[in-house]
């Protein structure tokens, strides 16, 4: 008797179990997945893209060019805030703002704070441990010109089992030297979200 209830009970198990399975499949990055309607990796790369392609194809870089002989101007990208009630990965966005930059090949890009600090500790650390020929100089860096910040903003439109999400990213580019703004740049997003059992 004991033994066949221990076949029973191992048996509802492996059925719930089953029942219980999850579906993993590898998909392409570049694929569009939108589950849940909030910001998410298509927004980040998308929006960098738009972006940055927009600020540079206004004048203030034909303006800088033409003022510096042909330098590209150095750029470094600051403080991005999220305003939304999501937890949005602002890192990420950064990072993809960043190669933007860096792979159009018409700005130089400069390492952001964190990274800065951890290069002038290797440098310092150098000036002990490495030989004279190879170690790199102390306050030798190279300063930006210009800084871009920016803002992610949500609007929430919900009624019954619909919503609407509503994003406005605003960037700003600043000339360091003079704290004059010489590009804005604004992007939009709206996303309408119907949960199971609505009718559209």
């Amino acid at each position: 008797m004991r033994k066949l209830m221990l076949a029973a009970l191992s048996a509802v198990l492996v059925v719930g179990l089953a029942g219980c399975g999850m579906e993993v499949k590898r998909i392409s990055p570049d694929e569009v997945v939108d589950l849940s309607g909030n910001w998410n990796d298509t927004d980040s790369q998308l929006v960098a893209e738009e972006m940055v392609k927009e600020a540079l194809a206004r004048p203030w870089l034909a303006k800088h060019m033409k003022k510096n002989r042909g330098e590209e101007p150095k750029v470094i990208v600051g403080t991005i805030k999220n305003k939304t009630d999501e937890h949005i990965a602002i890192d990420t966005f950064q990072k993809d703002i960043e190669r933007e930059l860096t792979n159009s090949g018409m700005v130089q890009f400069v390492s952001g704070k964190g990274e800065r600090d951890e290069m002038r500790a290797e440098r310092e650390d150098q000036q002990t441990y490495s030989s004279e020929r190879t170690r790199k100089e102390m306050y030798a860096e190279t300063g930006a010109d210009y800084m871009l910040q920016g803002t992610i903003s949500k609007i929430t439109d919900a009624r019954g089992s619909k919503q609407t999400f509503y994003y406005q990213i605003d960037m700003e580019l600043t000339d360091l030297q003079r704290s004059i703004k010489v590009w804005y740049g604004n992007k939009k997003i709206k996303k309408y979200i119907k949960k199971p059992g609505a009718r559209f």
